[in-house]
Formats: C-alpha cells, structure tokens, sequence
C-alpha cells in the first residue's frame, strides 16, 4: 500500500505507474474521497472537542443552566453521529480504492503489456543439439514410470498427477540439494569461488537464511498485506471458514511479523522458507493441460527477506536473490535466460521483477523456473512491520522475494534436457549422489 500522502503529492507519478502495469485505478476519485475523508473527521473531533467542554462546563453550572446545556449538546451528539456514518460510508470506498492502488514500478521496468514483452538480458548455458528425434517431459514420465498422469486426473480431476520412483527420488534428490545450498552455503558455495564466508564472485550470497516450514491454509489479512487479494483472488482456493490456500510461501512468510515493531540490529531478516502450494490457474485454460508444468498443487521454496528502508538495500538484496537461483541452475548445467519484466507482467506491490527461465526443448523456448522480485515498503505498510531506525523513529521494512526452488515443475525442463536416444534419462552430476545413480531407464 503506498502511503496517501506519497499518492496525494505525486499523482501524476502514480497514474503513470498504474498505466504502466495497466491496473484500472481512479486516482482522482481516491484524492476526492481523501478531501471528503479530512473534511468529516475535522468535524466530527471538531464537535467532539465541544462536547468534552461541554461536559466540563456542565459540571460547574446550576442545575436550571445545566439542563438547557444537556439539550444543546444532545444535537452535537446527533451531529456527531451523523458524521460518522457518513465517515464510515467514505472510508469504505476509500480503503477499496487504496487496496487496489498499485506500486510505481522503476524506471528501468520496460513497457508492455505481457510476458510476450519482457525483455531478455542475460542467458547463460549451451542449448543441447539433439542428434535423434527428441521427447516431450511427459512422454519421457511415463516411459520411465515416473509419472501417471491419468490415474492423476481420476482422482484428483484436471491435472491431476501422481509422481512414482524415480520421479519421486528425483523430486526429493532437488529438495535435499536446494536444502544443502541454503542450510550449509559456506561449504556448498560454487559458481565463481568460495570466499568463506558463503558468498562467491558471482554475487551468490546464501548466508543467514532461516529455515522455516509456513502455513498453507493463511488467514485473509496476509494475502491483502502481500497484495494477492483482492485483485487475484480468482485463482486462490478459498475454504468455507474465509481462510485461502496459498500459492506460494511468501504469504506467510510475510505475514510471520505483521504487528510488529523490528530492531534495526536484526536487518536483514531472511527466510529460507518452505510449504506445499495450491493454485486454481484461473485463466490459464488451454496451456500447459498436460503434464507437471502447470499444476494445482505442488511445493515450493521461497526466499522471502526483509531489510532496512533503503532502496540501494533493496537493489543489493535484488540482485543477490536472483544470483542465488541462477547458480542453482548453473549446478543442475540447465541453459537460462534472465528477463526484466514489462509493466503489464508485473505485480501490484512489484517495484521491479526478474523472471528466469530455462530451455525447454520440446517447446523450442525458454520457460519460466523463478521469479524474483523487490516491493520497497509496499507490503509492509499494509502489514504493519516496522523497525525502530538508530535515531529512534519507526520505519516500514523493505520486502523482496525469490523462488529457490519450485516442484515438480523443473522436472519438466530437467527430464528434457537430460535425455537420451533410448528414452533414457542422465541424472545431472549435482544429484548423483541423492539420487544413488547416474541414470533414469525406462520400465520394462
């Protein structure tokens, strides 16, 4: 949420960033309703000012004087009823509004209007040259009963899936080698040299992370203060009770300190988080139907930090997020691009989005993999998290959040990859060891 203050004094500045995220937002509305908002609660303490000394001066009068003072006040009484209701009935359209007032996005976030737009700047990785006729991640699967997807569909509906031997090794080999990169980063530090203290040249930066297992069944309050509600709640599972299912760990991650006041000491604080996810794919019909690309349910493992109120700290932290996801990809030897997101493909609270993507080579393209992103203070303003700055004033947080590692869906891009002419599957060097083999071979 950004602060009406901010909004009121550079409004042009928000109607422009709105459009470049093409979010429908009435900016003028909102300033109107804020002038409607100011004029009702000068009222309403200016009459309550009145009645406190009223009721002082009551208590001082003759009982004659005082009666005809009780009258009087009872009509400020009645007009300060009024101005409430209608107060309330202002700040109703006024908070409706402010929830849906999006983030300035920065001035590097090209235009656009989708994915279609975002802009590639960096790939790393040789595309393979397949000297025999390729498979598709699903054929590749099921050749190697790793995955049924039918029995999937008939007891889980549309995509439905089961994950079966060595696809579920694989699936918990990635977990165990994602888990060792964050938990033991100084020893496990690669891609440009280990400095000892968990960082290498390359920018990759896995010291202090928290482990943390968060809730998948959140109340409502996180998904507004993280910006999912109310504009992407047709794609949330919501129970009977008013709680959702989470799509991803930052929700709760994020939700872990809303209401609370931080020390600057402790800065940055960040989560290595992990929970199983649920996404309907509302509007997605049509794509990905078949196989593990896009499913309903799936896990994942979140980077979720929270820094000083700077935006050089959010840039550094940024960057690091993304470093740490591309030498996960570089281990697995997977070919990537990176993309800076257009307007249109950003987020309400996002302030600058990078998505990576690895080489699909069925499909000829690369497809998404992480998504890393910074919010300034966007989410923690409507969370309420705060820290207390070294000259004693309270500040809102920063928040940014990167993917460490999303299953199954890289097993598409993995399976691929690896191949051979046989339907045979090589496992990557980094996983041989979870794994106990070198190879995947189709079932007899």
């Amino acid at each position: 949420m950004l602060d009406i203050k901010f909004i009121r004094e550079n409004k042009d500045i928000v109607i422009a960033g709105a459009r470049k995220k093409h979010i429908e937002v009435d900016i003028n509305r909102l300033i109107e309703l804020d002038d409607k908002r100011k004029e009702l609660q000068k009222s309403f303490d200016d009459k309550r000012a009145e009645q406190n000394e009223a009721s002082k001066k009551i208590s001082q009068l003759q009982p004659d004087d005082r009666k005809e003072y009780i009258y009087k006040m009872a009509d400020v009484k009645k007009a300060m009823q009024a101005d409430a209701d209608a107060l309330e009935i202002v700040m109703k359209e006024w908070r409706d509004i402010m929830v849906r007032v999006p983030n300035v996005p920065d001035m590097t976030v090209p235009d656009g209007a989708s994915d279609a737009d975002n802009q590639e700047f960096k790939t790393w990785g040789e595309i393979r040259k397949f000297g025999f006729t390729y498979k598709s991640a699903v054929d590749l699967l099921v050749l190697n009963d790793m995955a049924d997807f039918e029995r999937g569909a008939k007891v889980a509906g549309f995509r439905g899936y089961f994950l079966k031997n060595d696809g579920v090794r694989l699936v918990w080999a990635l977990e165990r080698f994602v888990q060792d990169r964050f938990m033991n980063p100084v020893r496990s530090a690669t891609n440009g040299g280990d400095s000892g203290d968990g960082k290498t040249s390359n920018g990759v930066n896995r010291e202090g992370f928290q482990p943390i297992i968060v809730p998948s069944l959140v109340r409502k309050e996180p998904f507004i203060g993280t910006g999912f509600l109310p504009q992407s709640e047709d794609d949330l599972y919501k129970t009977q009770d008013g709680d959702y299912l989470a799509g991803t760990a930052e929700v709760a991650s994020m939700g872990y300190y809303m209401g609370e006041v931080l020390e600057k000491k402790d800065l940055p604080i960040k989560f290595f988080a992990f929970s199983p996810c649920f996404r309907r794919e509302a509007g997605s019909h049509g794509r990905d139907e078949k196989g593990l690309f896009r499913v309903h349910e799936f896990v994942k493992y979140e980077q979720v930090v929270l820094c000083e109120a700077s935006h050089e700290e959010s840039v550094k932290h940024h960057e690091e997020l993304t470093a740490n996801s591309e030498a996960l990809l570089q281990e697995l030897k997977l070919p990537y691009r990176v993309v800076l997101n257009c307007g249109g493909d950003i987020g309400l609270g996002q302030v600058k989005k990078y998505d990576i993507e690895a080489w699909m080579p069925t499909e000829r393209k690369y497809r998404e993999t992480h998504s890393s992103s910074y919010f300034h203070d966007f989410q923690s303003r409507r969370l309420n998290i705060r820290y207390r700055d070294d000259d004693g004033s309270l500040k809102f947080v920063h928040s940014l959040n990167n993917t460490a590692i999303a299953l199954p869906r890289i097993l598409c891009q993995i399976v691929e990859n690896y191949q051979k002419s046989d339907g045979s599957i090589e496992v990557p060097e980094v996983l041989r060891a979870y794994m106990g083999k070198d190879a995947i071979k189709p079932m007899n």
